[in-house]
Parts: C-alpha cells; structure tokens; sequence
C-alpha cells in the first residue's frame, strides 16, 4: 500500500464528515460565549482538540460496529468493515486520538471543557456504541447527548461554568438530533433491518417514526428561540431560527402522506444538516453583549 493511500485509510476511518459538522457547533458555542473577544489560541486549541476527541470516538465506534456495518449498504465500505486495517490497530490509533485530544483541552481550556468532552466521550463510545446501540429502541435518545457536545465544549472553553445559556445548547441539539436521526433510520431502512438494529422504525413502523420526527421538531422550535429569550443572542438569530424551524416543520407534516418514504426522510435529513449548521453560525454572529460586570465575571481568569 502506498503513503498516500494508507494516509487516506487513517483519515477514513476517523469520520471527516462528522468530525466537521461538529466543528461547526464547537464553533458557534465559542464564539456565542466569546460575545466578539476571541483568543484565538484558545479557539484553536478547543477546535483541535475536540476533533481529535470527536475522531477517536468515531475510530472506536467503527471498531465496535465493524461486523455489522458489513451488513448495510451504507457502511460496507468502510475501512475496518474491508479488513483494511487490524482492530488493534484501529483501536491503538483511536486512543492516541483520544489522548492527544483531551491533554490539549486540558492544557489550553479548563477542567469543565475537559468533563464535557469525556462525558460525550463516554455516552457515545460506552453506553451507546457498545450497549444501547444493539439492545433498545430509545438508543438515539441516550446518544442524542452526545451529540450535544460539541457546542457546550466551545461554549464553556469560554465561560468555565455550566449556565443556563449550555443548558439551552444542550437542549437545541439534543432535541434536533433525534429527527436527524430518526429520518436517517428511515431512510435507510433496509440496512438497519438487515444489521437487525432496533431502531424506531425497525420495531415499531415508520408511521411511529414520522410522527415522532414532527413532535421532537415541534420540541425543537420551542427551544431555539431560548437564546434570544435568555438574552444570549439577538433578534436575526431568532428571526433565521423560527424559520429554519418552521421549514423543517413544514416537510416533517407531510411525513403522513408522502409517496415515497425514502425521498421524503432524505429530504428532511439534508435539510437538518442545513438547519443546524446555519443556527451554529447565527449564534456565534448575531451575539449580544452582556452588562460591564457581567462580562467580568464570564472572562475572569
């Protein structure tokens, strides 16, 4: 095997799709937090070290799911799944990853950064990967927080505390992972029936599935609003949010009555990503300046 192709093989494996759709949301809850005064070592050093933990959950996850994902469509391919590299190896790499990611945002951010980082680490890797993933049909629920990381980790790099502006984070993409990945399962449903995953619309129908892909929507409306109203950003934010929400909404309804389940589930998971990632760049733009003492207290060394 050549350099080139064996450098493309680690790089595969770690996910870089997913690695930068995270980036986004680290992001946004950085600059959300830094309200404009940005240390750009520090956003360098947060952006570099989530990666590398982001990567290493994604290394771990392929080793853990390897057998399977050579059931689905979707995932033969991928490098662990072709024999294309050892377990071990994949699993030494993943921990090098993981190492390299958590020593950097320790020594550039602060123990709360670092709590966040293993807790998303260890839900998504530990309890989902490993055990809910193949066992209960609410495993995109556990693993939604997980998927909520990202964004308290650029937020808090910043504030050093767990306020009420990280519990809104936590909430807006908690909530929009779950129809995110409800309408991945129906999507590609046959490759999660041949891999016999229990996810929704496997056990229970995609009926089930639709209609809750419209509530956690509906959820999720209610909740991107939460920043303007708790003063952390302004009304441009809050004006893209309802209507990114509300067209989100508006494709979800007529999950009921589409001909095609396939197309429609596509649709909304390519929408979902748009949605996201423009709420991620709102918020880190259109930030609001809090009170002198305020700001104080949040860049206090």
């Amino acid at each position: 095997m050549s350099m080139p192709e064996a450098i493309k093989k680690y790089i595969l494996i770690t996910k870089p799709g997913i690695i930068l759709g995270n980036l986004v949301s680290v992001a946004g809850g950085f600059f959300l937090a830094s309200k404009g005064r940005i240390d750009i070592g520090v956003l360098l050093a947060t952006i570099i070290g989530a990666s590398l933990v982001v990567a290493s959950g994604c290394v771990f996850n392929n080793c853990i799911d390897r057998n399977m994902d050579r059931k689905m469509a979707r995932t033969r391919d991928r490098v662990l799944a072709k024999g294309l590299m050892s377990p071990g190896v994949a699993v030494l790499y993943a921990s090098l990853l993981g190492i390299a990611g958590t020593a950097l945002l320790r020594a550039a951010t602060n123990i709360l950064c670092v709590a966040i980082v293993l807790a998303g680490f260890t839900i998504y890797v530990g309890v989902y990967s490993l055990y809910l993933k193949r066992k209960s049909i609410y495993a995109m629920l556990i693993g939604s927080l997980a998927g909520a990381a990202p964004p308290l980790i650029g937020y808090c790099a910043v504030t050093n505390r767990f306020d009420m502006g990280a519990v809104i984070l936590l909430s807006i993409f908690s909530l929009w992972q779950i129809p995110h990945s409800y309408s991945i399962t129906v999507f590609r449903l046959k490759d999660y029936t041949a891999a016999a995953i229990p996810v929704l619309p496997v056990k229970q129908g995609i009926p089930a599935a639709k209609k809750h892909i419209i509530g956690y929507i509906l959820a999720f409306i209610v909740a991107t609003p939460m920043l303007t109203f708790g003063g952390y950003t302004g009304y441009s934010y809050l004006a893209v949010a309802v209507a990114m929400g509300l067209a989100w909404l508006y494709m979800a309804w007529f999950g009921p009555r589409t001909p095609d389940d396939r197309l429609w589930a596509k649709r909304l998971f390519v929408f979902s990503i748009l949605s996201i990632t423009v709420l991620s760049i709102m918020m880190g733009l259109d930030f609001t300046i809090p009170p002198t003492s305020d700001m104080l207290l949040t860049y206090a060394p």
